[in-house]
């Protein structure tokens, strides 16, 4: 009797290291395949944002193309369209749409965010700035380095070496480069709100062609310049909305 019950002892311990052992493979097994998982989701995910930034890219070239071809036929309309009321007010648009006027408003409402004590638009606004500073400086360094005549200069030649009259610094458009860059940020921070922004350079950019500052090619690279500065910028202050699949996405 005492050696039956050993071996019926002898036996449930077996059967449960056993029971144990299978457990343990298991659960091993199914932590390796969620291992597995989250790395061909971190693999997916980022072939998927290879996949967005090639096509943005592909779309701007094609922007930019279309516009240097675009260039002498859209001078000349705007040219035979024009208007005394509407070219002062296109003035009125350009001379608000300069950098000094984003600044101050960056910084009242930067102010305003740090004084209600709002964390995320403080950030907003001061990555607004930042990539608005880092826009107009590119675009002054290229203004200078690759000199184009404006479009109100006679010049038998558009392009040119190195100079320092603003009449030579049409390429590229200062005023849109700035003020894309300045609200492009809302897009990764708050897309609708972006958005909606985006109408301001919009209409920046026509008042700058309509009152014989810049070409469409001039505007057309200034914001492709400026949505790639808050797109840098964003990556740092937003990472996780600056993702091409979350702007897609949201």
């Amino acid at each position: 009797m005492i050696n039956l019950s050993k071996k019926r002892l002898s036996c449930r311990a077996k059967s449960r290291h056993l029971v144990n052992f299978a457990v343990s493979y298991a659960a091993g097994f199914l932590d390796s395949a969620r291992n597995d998982s989250y790395d061909t989701g971190n693999l997916f995910m980022k072939r998927a944002a290879i996949f967005y930034w090639l096509v943005g890219i592909a779309i701007a070239a094609i922007a930019i193309g279309a516009a240097f071809y675009l260039d002498d036929t859209v001078w000349h309309f705007v040219q035979q369209h024009q208007n005394p009321t509407l070219r002062n007010l296109m003035r009125n648009v350009s001379r608000f749409g300069d950098w000094p006027a984003h600044v101050v408003l960056g910084l009242l409402l930067l102010g305003i965010a740090w004084w209600r004590g709002s964390k995320r638009w403080t950030r907003i606004f001061l990555s607004m700035l930042l990539a608005m500073a880092i826009a107009g400086v590119a675009g002054h360094v290229i203004k200078r380095t690759v000199p184009r005549a404006r479009p109100s200069v006679k010049s038998e030649l558009r392009w040119g070496g190195p100079r320092f009259s603003t009449k030579y610094h049409s390429f590229p458009s200062g005023h849109v480069g700035a003020s894309t860059a300045f609200f492009g940020i809302l897009i990764f921070a708050r897309r609708r709100i972006g958005l909606a922004c985006l109408s301001i350079p919009i209409l920046i950019g026509f008042s700058r062609m309509y009152i014989g500052a810049h070409y469409l090619s001039d505007v057309v690279c200034a914001a492709v310049l400026g949505f790639f500065c808050a797109a840098i910028i964003a990556r740092f202050f937003f990472p996780q909305s600056a993702s091409p699949q979350a702007i897609v996405g949201n």
